[in-house]
């Protein structure tokens, strides 16, 4: 083989790459289709932020940019404008055309549609500004329109659309008028009927099952989903039950398995209309990241693993109390919207969230209570989280005066809310308290599932590749874990004694523990997991479950 042999193989083994249209194109071409981001995104097997990004200068690679390719050939075949016919050439003539009769009303061109001021802001403008969440509060999610569209909820024309669909972000303007409504509709429409219409019903979630057109919402709630998501939780469930025929273990088998997906799916439904930008793979600093391929990351998140070590003489008959729902409940918690940022002090800012490097203080109540950053035997600064560091500033205020307040050296946080995910958690919630309304365990497991997988694959998880956040997978546990300290620090200033507090859902205690805690399987409620006798000749009982 000659070296122009070795040259000409090499080039053949090269791929070209698809030519993508510029990125007002891209965008173009989805919003005349009426596809949101996420239809998009779903489509190609990539998240709605990736959608955003490729719409705002970056491009795609390998296999996902050829895909994207063929969807752009495919919108520019079915979207683009017909071939004008070119005009007839006049004979020229020296003389003056006589004038004619005035044209009529309906004769009159319309005026030129003006160009939306480049100075603007749009979508591209902010789109890689990951950090300024309180400056731009719903770039991902609200668009500026050039021509105004039918308002998905009232009809009336709409000037902005939210996650794809045109809405009035105001929801004083969201008042259809009486008999005028469809006139404006059809002033304001496109020449393509067939993609309005598509506009006004919500996309399709293949993964929660086939969704029903929206009602509209009642006036001045713009942003709340009719039906609730709730409801693509019981559809999917009716729809796993139904291919199944019936089998429940089949359909449960099956739901399980799609557990991530769907509560992908959910979460992306849920963030419509929201105020915030979904980053779902930011940078991330070392210490959020494995330090061996099998070992963990140097973030400690505070688990709880207590056993009281005397308890008072006699026997006593302890309750081991289950805590429902310990990670749904905990998914309200401030989680940071952007890229973590560094910061040295002392200072800790309560509108931002992240981790922190302290140096705990000394707890001097091991004897009653559990220490609020868990069994930790090693002395020294260490990486804590959010939950934890607020948790032990709160302790050390004056209205419990328990402890020290932390040295803070170090951070990496963003700007924070607590309600990132409360649309999320809400949906799961009402549908877990409806399975367990209607005794419908098939659901009541999927649920459990969702969030709990959730939870555990936002990290580095080959499961779910959508959403790369270890920062909030170790925000959430810790929130679960000082979650559970509350419920032992109420217990014991209630008059129960505290016997044990172990991981996010285990509280066992000695006295009267009705008048503490409700008795339910509600998310505010605890049940009854175990009731055994501890002391004098109960004490091998006590420690007999310290090991799990």
């Amino acid at each position: 083989m000659s070296e122009f042999d070795a040259i000409d193989s090499l080039l053949a083994s090269l791929t070209p790459q698809e030519e993508l249209p510029d990125t007002e194109v891209r965008r173009s071409l989805r919003e005349q289709a009426g596809l949101s981001k996420a239809q998009v995104a779903r489509a190609l097997g990539v998240s709605p932020s990736t959608v955003t990004g490729w719409e705002s200068g970056r491009d795609p690679a390998g296999e996902t940019r050829a895909k994207y390719a063929y969807l752009l050939d495919g919108l520019a075949a079915k979207f683009a404008p017909p071939a004008e016919p070119e005009p007839e050439p006049e004979p020229e003539s020296e003389s003056e055309p006589e004038a004619g009769p005035e044209p009529e009303a309906d004769e009159v061109a319309p005026a030129p549609v003006a160009a939306p001021d480049a100075t603007e802001p749009s979508l591209a403008d902010g789109a890689d500004d990951r950090d300024g969440a309180d400056d731009r509060d719903d770039a991902d999610d609200v668009e500026t329109l050039a021509r105004p569209e039918p308002c998905v909820l009232c009809g009336s024309p709409a000037r902005q659309r939210v996650a794809g669909f045109p809405q009035h972000l105001d929801p004083a303007d969201c008042r259809p008028t009486a008999g005028a409504t469809t006139a404006a509709v059809t002033a304001a429409a496109p020449s393509a009927p067939q993609v309005q219409t598509a506009r006004t019903a919500r996309p399709t979630h293949a993964a929660l099952g086939e969704q029903r057109p929206k009602k509209p919402a009642p006036r001045g709630r713009a942003f709340q989903e009719p039906s609730g998501p709730a409801d693509l939780i019981h559809e999917a469930v009716q729809a796993a039950l139904a291919a199944h025929e019936g089998d429940v273990e089949a359909a449960s088998a099956a739901l399980l398995k799609r557990a991530i997906p769907d509560a992908m799916a959910l979460l992306d439904e849920t963030r419509k209309g929201a105020r915030y930008d979904v980053i779902a793979h930011p940078w991330i600093p070392d210490i959020l990241k494995k330090q061996t391929a099998k070992g963990a990351d140097r973030i400690w998140e505070a688990r709880p693993k207590w056993t009281r070590h005397e308890l008072p003489p006699g026997e006593h008959e302890v309750t081991a109390l289950d805590i429902n729902g310990a990670y749904l409940s905990a998914l309200k918690t401030h989680l940071p919207l952007g890229q973590l940022e560094h910061s040295t002090g002392f200072d800790h800012d309560r509108r931002r969230a992240g981790v922190h490097l302290i140096t705990p203080p000394h707890w001097e109540h091991d004897a009653v209570l559990p220490n609020p950053i868990g069994n930790r035997d090693e002395p020294g600064p260490l990486w804590v989280t959010e939950p934890t560091l607020r948790l032990l500033l709160r302790l050390s205020g004056p209205k419990y005066g328990l402890c020290d307040p932390p040295e803070i050296h170090e951070s990496y946080t963003s700007g924070a809310t607590e309600n990132l995910l409360e649309k999320f958690r809400i949906a799961l919630k009402d549908a877990r308290e409806r399975a367990i309304g209607e005794e419908d365990e098939v659901t009541l497991e999927y649920v459990k599932a969702m969030y709990s997988k959730f939870v555990s694959t936002m990290g580095e998880s080959n499961y779910n590749r959508e959403l790369y956040r270890p920062d909030w997978m170790h925000l959430i546990r810790s929130q679960a874990f000082a979650n559970l300290w509350t419920k032992a620090y109420k217990a014991h200033e209630e008059g129960l004694t505290v016997v044990r507090a172990m991981g996010t859902d285990e509280l066992h205690v000695i006295g009267d523990w009705h008048s503490v805690f409700p008795e339910g399987r509600g998310v505010t409620e605890v049940k009854v997991k175990d009731i055994y006798t501890a002391g004098a000749a109960g004490d091998e009982a006590l420690h007999a479950g310290e090991g799990e």
